[in-house]
Parts: structure tokens; C-alpha cells; sequence
């Protein structure tokens, strides 16, 4: 699985894809080769849990755990392979290729016609005071899963479970910190080619207009009004995008985001999550979602799936 926020947000709040959406071949190759390896290394008999980070194209070992974890459940409802069942089967003593179909042993990744987006679900709206932000401690309470022909439209699917449907039109709010400007250009040119319009606060606004994107300038919190906290009070934005920094923009971040969940506007605050968006919006303007048995899915594979335990 790959997930959809960096390293540093905790696997169980992060989105993830199977199979993995942007990883390289040779990135892949490597995970699969230091997986096995640990595997072997560590002797372990049924599930072992590895991440890794990638960064500038070497793969880094981060942690592996000799059991299983939290998203064994969603792989087995993604795949049709009842992993804790197998493992448990393996533990006693059951040799592994006597429980697979054929082809299916030696398959890394797992060669998935379809792609299913994990998303985690945040209690964030019942704890008044309590900033919705990611980070190294787990907050989620619960996950869903997307699953289409592709990852943009498994990933919308994910969000709208979750209880943050992206908009197709609309007003964009911006507001990040100067080491994700380079990174928002390209987000917000897509956004202004979809049609939506654009809303920032002064230095992002600025900088949007260097490059040649037109957006309307709004006030920060307190330098005027109306400012950006009005705008989500009217409802007058369709998706909000905020990465601070510092303690003022810390604060600021607080109440827009805060803000914005109480008036279940959509937010959005790492540049990766943005990108996944950018894709999801970009196939739900193309046509709407559909609804199809998981049995369907099923049928695509191109080993026997299994019963799935999940």
C-alpha cells in the first residue's frame, strides 16, 4: 500500500492506496526485495508489518513489526484474500503454498485490475477546541474504503465516506507556508483550468500573481474584514487548502480549520493530500460515481479469490 500523506502523519490516520498509485517500478522492486529479506531475517511465521519511506529514490526501512496491523481487514476486502485467516493457518503449521491459487505466491504487488483507497475517519467534530490536524499520534476511531477502476475516482469515492465530498466548482481558498508554495503552482493552475476560482491571503496571493494566477485577496484573521473566517461563515468557499507555520499562522490555521469543520467545508492541509484531490475532482467533473458489487470486483482478478474474512 502506499499512502497519501508524508512520512511523519501516523499510518492509521493516513490515506492509502493498493495497489500503490505513484511509486516507482524500482522503488517497488526494492520494498518487495527488503521485505522479503526482513521476513526471512527476523524468521517470522504469518503477518509482518514494514514501512518504508521514499525519499529522492532510496527506499528507508522506518519500523517492522512481526504481526499484523490495523489495515490487515482492508487488504483482505481489497484483494479477496483473507490474510488473517491464511496467517493463522500458517502459524499452525500449514505450508503457504498449499493455501493460495496458482500465480499468487510469488505476486509482488499484487497484480489488482482496480484500486481501493483506505481513509481514515476522525472524531474531531465531537471535541469542541480540538484543532483537526494530522500528526504522529493516531486520533482516527474508524476507516472506509473507495474502490473503483482507478485511483482518483477510489479516492473521491474514500472521501465522501469519510464526510468530506470534494466540490467540481466553486471558490478555492490558499493559505500555505513559503516551503509549499512551489508545490501549490501546479495545484492551483489545475484548479484555475477547472474552472474554479481562487482565494488567498496576502504573501500567497502575491505569489500566485508572480506567476501569472489570478485570485481575489482576502484578509487574514483580525487584519480587517471581511476576513477568511467570514467567507467560511457565508459558506462562500468550496474547499479550503491551509498549511501554517509559525505561531500566528498556527493560530490563524486553528480557527479557518476549525472553522471549516463545524461547517462541513472540506480542508485540506499537506500539498500530497492536495494532489490526490486535484486527481479525485478532476474525474468526478468527467462523470459522476457509480456502485458496483465487490463480487464484480472480484471477478477481474486474475487469480481465484478466496473468502475473504474481512
Amino acid at each position: 500500500m502506499e499512502h497519501i500523506e508524508e512520512a511523519g502523519i501516523h499510518s492509521g490516520d493516513s490515506a492509502c492506496t493498493l495497489p500503490p498509485h505513484s511509486l516507482t517500478p524500482a522503488a517497488l522492486e526494492t520494498i518487495c526485495r527488503h521485505t522479503r529479506r526482513l521476513a526471512l531475517a527476523l524468521r517470522v511465521q504469518g503477518l509482518i508489518n514494514v514501512q518504508y519511506a521514499v525519499k529522492d529514490g532510496a527506499v528507508y526501512v522506518l519500523e517492522a513489526n512481526p504481526r499484523a496491523s490495523r489495515t490487515v481487514p482492508f487488504v483482505s476486502k481489497a484483494t479477496a484474500v483473507p490474510l488473517a485467516r491464511l496467517a493463522t493457518r500458517v502459524m499452525l503449521g500449514s505450508p503457504l503454498r498449499r493455501l493460495l491459487p496458482k500465480g499468487l505466491l510469488k505476486s509482488s504487488p499484487l497484480p489488482l485490475p482496480y484500486t481501493a483507497t483506505k481513509e481514515a475517519v476522525l472524531p474531531f467534530i465531537k471535541f469542541p477546541g480540538i484543532d483537526p490536524t494530522l500528526g504522529p499520534e493516531m486520533k482516527s476511531t474508524g476507516e472506509v474504503m473507495g474502490i473503483d477502476s482507478d485511483f482518483a475516482r477510489s479516492f473521491a469515492k474514500s472521501q465522501e465516506a469519510s464526510g468530506m465530498s470534494l466540490p467540481v466548482s466553486g471558490s478555492v481558498f490558499i493559505s500555505v507556508r513559503d516551503e509549499d508554495k512551489p508545490g501549490i503552482l501546479q495545484i492551483a493552475r489545475s484548479l484555475r483550468h477547472m474552472g474554479f476560482s481562487l482565494v488567498a491571503t496576502r504573501r500567497t496571493q502575491e505569489f500566485l500573481s508572480r506567476h501569472g494566477l489570478e485570485s481575489s485577496r482576502v484578509a487574514k484573521i483580525g487584519e480587517g474584514k471581511p476576513d477568511v473566517a467570514d467567507l467560511i461563515r457565508q459558506k462562500s468557499l468550496s474547499l479550503i487548502i491551509n498549511t501554517p507555520s509559525g505561531k500566528r499562522s498556527r493560530a490563524d490555521g486553528f480557527a479557518i480549520r476549525r472553522t471549516a469543520l463545524e461547517l462541513n467545508i472540506p480542508f485540506i492541509t499537506n500539498i500530497r493530500s492536495c494532489q490526490a484531490a486535484l486527481h479525485a475532482i478532476a474525474a468526478l467533473r468527467e462523470s459522476s460515481l457509480g456502485v458496483r458489487p465487490l463480487q464484480d470486483y472480484y471477478r477481474e482478478l486474475p487469480y481465484q479469490a478466496l473468502k475473504t474474512a474481512a
